[in-house]
């Protein structure tokens, strides 16, 4: 008998009322894919050590975005442009933080430390923001926030994705949800 294929193995995540049963299939996506997606990200960066750690990352938020794959696409297009788009991050927060380095501040560290050091920056950054977000929004407003800043949707399409019947769709959502985080943001900056 041949193994389900990726798409069959979501469907049946997506109907799965065990827990133990759509840990099973999470478990087996993984399994295929990662080597994969590591080879991806090593591709993407040319860091071969931060490439688990950005798989990682992959795997993390296409788990926490299953339920809103829509199989119109291969499971591997979804998942690689997720992996696209983490090391794109990835890039843009090693860049910013080289900018944002005052020239005599600079200090030669080896590279493996340097590159440690900021996946422990992205890590915590990211921490700090799924929290505000899982504190402060509710369960639409992070899904819409996920979709367009985390996966690039436009905001057409999550609202028809979502089904959402509001007069002005997604872009409502973004703006409530942005309002609420930038009044969650500096009470966080007031505590720390």
């Amino acid at each position: 008998m041949a193994a389900p294929s990726d798409e069959e193995l979501i469907a049946e995540y997506l109907r799965a009322p065990a827990a133990d049963r759509a840990r099973q299939v999470v478990d087996e996506l993984f399994r295929r894919h990662r080597a994969r997606v590591i080879a991806w990200c090593y591709r993407l960066t040319g860091d071969r050590d931060g490439a688990a750690d950005l798989a990682q990352d992959v795997f993390v938020k296409a788990y926490s975005s299953l339920r809103l794959f829509r199989r119109d696409s291969k499971f591997t297009t979804w998942l690689y442009v997720i992996a696209r788009n983490r090391c794109r991050d990835d890039a843009r927060a090693r860049a910013a933080r080289r900018r944002e380095a005052p020239a005599d501040e600079i200090v030669e560290m080896p590279s493996e430390l340097n590159e440690a050091l900021g996946a422990l920056e992205v890590r915590d950054a990211r921490h700090v923001v799924r929290t505000l977000m899982d504190d402060v929004l509710d369960e639409t407003e992070r899904r819409v926030m996920t979709l367009h800043y985390g996966h690039e949707m436009r905001l057409d399409a999550i609202t028809a994705a979502l089904g959402l019947t509001n007069a002005s769709g997604a872009k409502a959502y973004i703006v409530s949800a942005k309002r609420k985080l930038t009044a969650a943001v500096k009470r966080w900056k007031m505590k720390s």
